[in-house]
């Protein structure tokens, strides 16, 4: 097998075209408020309105996301929930992790799969299989995360990682904020490198799995936020909530967040009915993320400073 340089991709995502926090004076708040209370305007006011009572009352507030919410150029909006403290834990895919990797070395990310498949070229891009890979392998031989030992390779080298200023794993990493990453074997392009060890990727994974464990054993009266992981996050957060459960955390008063593009199985029964039955309150909102997350986010800022 053949791999090239990042430099010679293609690419759809660049960091030019990320969204931008709003100027002092926006408010988003006050916009959601002119919202009817019917229908998704009443469940976008509850939403919201967990996730404030959820930080004030020092209760977690966990986001397991996809990878299409990094391409979509939202990270500004995530990291700086991160900085006021308004998200306790992230929980990332094999995807959502690779994109924000590309992003902080390169600047840019997504390649254009349909035309490099049939040339044999997609995801066969040397530096992000090689770079992981190694950071993988030397996290897995330290017992870390996933995500750590991703955040340890960037933070590093800031020469090879310029960009990490954009990167939520580097954020989550200096912020002190659990970042873990939920990988399927065969489901990620690097799973093609020579130097990515399975191995190394199920250690690290299975760790991070123990991690996101340990923070929704504590989710009672906080939220879970799932944002864009239709598959995935879903199934690994249910075998979380059953875990609590097991071992003696009722989870009394969580509040569940589905946030998606369309309304999916998995993410419907797996995150807003079942584990919010009996004990607290599931919702769901269906929305483009670059339209409702940026939305959401600034009013759960709004909301925290008010």
């Amino acid at each position: 097998m053949k791999s090239y340089s990042m430099s010679e991709r293609h690419n759809l995502v660049k960091r030019k075209d990320f969204g931008r926090l709003p100027e002092a004076g926006f408010s988003a708040v006050k916009f959601i408020e002119c919202l009817p209370d019917i229908h998704i305007g009443k469940t976008i006011k509850c939403v919201i309105a967990a996730l404030v009572k959820a930080r004030r009352s020092n209760r977690p507030v966990i986001l397991g996301m996809g990878a299409h919410v990094v391409k979509c150029g939202l990270a500004p909006f995530l990291i700086k929930l991160m900085e006021e403290g308004a998200l306790t834990g992230i929980a990332f895919n094999g995807a959502g992790s690779i994109h924000d990797f590309e992003l902080a070395y390169f600047g840019e990310t997504s390649e254009d799969v349909a035309k490099e498949l049939a040339a044999g070229r997609f995801g066969f891009v040397e530096e992000t299989g090689s770079w992981m890979g190694a950071a993988i392998k030397a996290g897995a031989s330290s017992g870390l995360g996933l995500g750590e030992s991703l955040y340890n390779a960037i933070d590093a080298d800031p020469v090879r990682y310029p960009h990490r200023n954009i990167s939520l794993l580097w954020h989550a990493g200096r912020l002190k904020i659990p970042c873990t990453v939920h990988v399927a074997i065969g489901t990620d392009f690097i799973h093609l490198h020579p130097a990515v060890d399975g191995a190394s990727i199920g250690a690290t994974s299975f760790r991070d799995f123990e991690i996101f464990c340990d923070q929704v054993e504590r989710l009672e009266g906080g939220v879970y936020w799932n944002l864009g992981s239709a598959v995935i996050l879903p199934e690994v957060f249910l075998k979380a909530v059953s875990r609590a459960h097991n071992i003696g955390n009722t989870l009394e008063g969580m509040t569940t967040i589905d946030m998606d593009m369309l309304s999916q199985y998995r993410a419907m029964t797996n995150v807003v009915k079942r584990p919010s039955s009996g004990v607290g309150q599931g919702y769901h909102i269906t929305g483009h993320h670059e339209i409702m997350l940026p939305l959401v986010a600034m009013a759960f800022l709004e909301g925290l400073k008010s």
